[in-house]
């Protein structure tokens, strides 16, 4: 089946269920599997200057939706040539992929009936839902049983870890200028690694607040801002330090590839948030995943 993905999360997927070899279009930011957007042509570019701090981006990114500009352009003429058959895309949200409306106009311009799968997943259940149908529509169906079910079995290898333990409550920050509280599955993975994500929005969206608006009672807060890797995460939450409650841990995660992306690599995240909240409990992630930033502080003398 020829297969166009034009979300980075779609990618991930059809990799993971041996599919790479079946699309026809990718992303700008498909890396996953790695090298794919140098093998498979690019169907889907970026709308955004390229370079900017959180604040000018976010800056961008509001003009542009106030005046009804897409955040994605789309090559309509290499979509025709790629004649794909099905269609990976998402309406979940309009800065983070094309939406799916964009994609029903290209479908009609350039006059494919391909199939269309729209990809929203709002919880983390719900992401491990979407393999599913991606390997049903794709026709890979034992595929994505095999995926899936060894994606359940390392979560419920963390719960078993982390239970019984004290729960942090951790706070998000899904954008640093201005900070955003994390929605959709990111509370979920704070969850199932054995903290309580405070703050946080479990299936909706995540949500612009004041500095002063963020909760203090914290154990822990994990700098994840959305599309940026881990280099990018610990140089932003250097930034921010100053803003967040004195003696807590901050942790800054490469939210692109482990947080934000709803694909099988959150369940890498999830085993790296819990390595961070629960030291020990299981194993160390690779490098490259998440990073101290700030140690806790001690407690006063004679506490």
């Amino acid at each position: 089946m020829r297969i166009a993905s034009l979300l980075p999360a779609g990618t991930e997927i059809a990799g993971r269920l041996g599919l790479a070899p079946d699309l026809v279009g990718v992303t700008f930011e498909c890396d996953d599997p790695a090298g794919i957007s140098d093998r498979v042509p690019v169907v889907v570019d970026t709308a955004l200057p390229a370079g900017g701090t959180p604040g000018e981006i976010d800056a961008v990114v509001r003009a542009r939706a106030s005046a009804g500009l897409p955040m994605y352009e789309l090559d309509r003429a290499t979509l025709a040539a790629a004649d794909p058959e099905l269609i990976l895309t998402q309406d979940l949200c309009a800065v983070c992929a094309l939406p799916g409306s964009s994609v029903a106009q290209a479908q009609e311009s350039i006059g494919t009936d391909a199939r269309v799968l729209s990809l929203d997943p709002h919880r983390l259940t719900e992401v491990l839902e979407v393999i599913t149908a991606v390997g049903d529509a794709a026709g890979v169906p034992d595929a994505a049983a095999q995926v899936v079910g060894e994606l359940t079995a390392r979560l419920d290898a963390v719960a078993a870890a982390v239970r019984g333990r004290p729960v942090p409550r951790v706070l998000v920050l899904e954008w640093t200028d201005p900070p955003f509280l994390s929605g959709h599955w990111v509370p979920d993975l704070v969850t199932a690694a054995g903290g309580e994500a405070v703050g946080a929005i479990p299936g909706g969206r995540s949500v612009a607040v004041g500095w002063d608006g963020l909760p203090e009672a914290l154990d822990a807060v994990l700098v994840a801002p959305c599309g940026f890797g881990l280099d990018d995460a610990v140089a932003q939450a250097r930034a921010v330090t100053g803003h967040l409650p004195a003696g807590v841990p901050v942790w800054a995660v490469d939210s692109a590839s482990y947080v934000v992306r709803a694909g099988p690599r959150l369940v890498d995240g999830v085993e790296a948030i819990a390595a961070a909240l629960h030291p020990g409990t299981v194993p160390e992630p690779p490098p490259g995943r998440i990073a101290r930033v700030r140690p806790a502080s001690p407690p006063p003398a004679g506490d």
